[in-house]
C-alpha cells in the first residue's frame, strides 16, 4: 500500500496534468470554431460558385468539356492527396487517414493504375508515407511541407498543369470529414478530372448574360471549382483534426478528475486511520499508565 506521501506526490502530478489536458481542451476548442466559421462561409462561397456553374454548363451545353473535366483514356498515373494532423493528442484521427489511404492506394491498384505518387499534408502522414515506402512527388512534396492553407493554390496549379499535359490521369485527395464533435470519418474524393455541377433538362437558367462565351467561361472557372474542391476538403479535415482533438482532451480530462477524486479518498482514508492509529496509541498509553 503507498504511503502518505506518495500518494500525496501522485496527487500532486495528476493536478499538474489536469490543468495541462484543460488547457488544451481549450485551444482546441478554440481553433475547432475557428476552423467551423472558416467552413460555412467558403461552403456558402462553393455553393454559389457551383450555381453559376451548373448555369455555364447549361448554356454551353456541355459540347466540348474543358481538359480539367475530360477522363484520360488511359488509366496509369494516379495522384493521391493525404490529410492528416502535424501533432498527435486526437484520437483515432490519423490512424484512420492513414488506414483510408492505404485503402485508396489499394483500389487504384485494382483499377489498373501502375504508378502511383502520395503527396502527404501533415507531419503524421508524412512519417506514414516515408514508412510505407510509397512514392512521392519532390516538387509538390516541398510545396505541402509548408502551411496547408498557404501551399493550397500552388498545388492547384500544379495539379492542374500535371493533369492537362497528361503526365498524371487521376487525382484523389484522402481526408476525415466532419459529421459532429464526436464521429468523423475518413473519406476519399476524386479531385481529377473535375466532375460539373449536374443539372435536369428542366433546368430554369437564371437571367445570366455570359462574357465571354459560356464554353470559354467554363474553362477560365474549372480551376477556380478546382481550388475550391480542395480547400472544402481541407477545412473538412481541419475541423475533424479539431474535434477529434477537444474530445480527447475532454476524455483525457474527465478521466484525470476521476483518478484524482480516487486518490483523494485513499489520501484521506489514509490520513483518518493514521490519525485513529495515533488516537489509539495515545489511550493505550495512558491506561496503561
Amino acid at each position: 500500500m503507498p504511503t502518505l506521501k506518495e500518494i500525496k506526490a501522485r496527487i500532486g502530478s495528476v493536478q499538474q496534468t489536469l490543468k495541462i489536458t484543460s488547457v488544451m481542451k481549450m485551444v482546441a476548442s478554440a481553433k475547432f470554431h475557428r476552423a467551423q466559421s472558416s467552413s460555412k462561409a467558403h461552403a456558402a462561397y462553393f455553393e454559389q460558385l457551383n450555381s453559376i456553374l451548373k448555369a455555364v454548363c447549361a448554356a454551353s451545353g456541355n459540347s466540348s468539356l474543358p481538359p480539367l473535366a475530360v477522363p484520360h483514356k488511359v488509366r496509369q498515373r494516379a495522384m493521391i492527396l493525404a490529410f492528416a494532423s502535424d501533432n498527435s493528442l486526437c484520437g483515432r484521427f490519423n490512424a484512420n487517414a492513414i488506414k483510408a489511404l492505404d485503402e485508396t492506394v489499394h483500389q487504384l491498384e485494382d483499377q489498373g493504375f501502375a504508378d502511383i505518387t502520395v503527396i502527404p499534408i501533415g507531419e503524421k502522414m508524412r512519417h506514414a508515407t516515408v514508412k510505407a515506402g510509397y512514392a512521392s512527388d519532390p516538387d509538390l512534396r516541398a510545396i505541402a511541407g509548408k502551411d496547408a492553407a498557404e501551399a493550397l493554390p500552388t498545388l492547384v496549379r500544379k495539379l492542374g498543369d500535371y493533369y492537362v499535359s497528361g503526365f498524371v490521369d487521376c487525382v484523389m485527395v484522402v481526408y476525415n470529414h466532419f459529421f459532429s464533435m464526436g464521429h468523423q470519418e475518413p473519406s476519399t474524393a476524386q479531385l481529377l478530372p473535375l466532375v460539373l455541377p449536374p443539372y435536369a433538362e428542366d433546368y430554369q437558367m437564371p437571367d445570366y448574360i455570359f462574357e465571354p462565351e459560356p464554353h470559354r467561361l467554363l474553362e477560365r472557372l474549372l480551376p477556380t471549382l478546382l481550388q475550391a474542391s480542395l480547400t472544402t476538403r481541407y477545412l473538412d479535415s481541419s475541423m475533424a483534426e479539431h474535434a477529434a482533438r477537444t474530445v480527447a482532451m475532454q476524455t483525457a480530462t474527465d478521466n484525470a478528475q476521476e483518478l484524482l477524486d480516487e486518490l483523494s479518498l485513499s489520501y484521506n482514508k489514509q490520513r483518518q486511520q493514521a490519525i485513529t492509529n495515533e488516537l489509539a496509541d495515545i489511550t493505550q498509553g495512558k491506561e496503561q499508565g
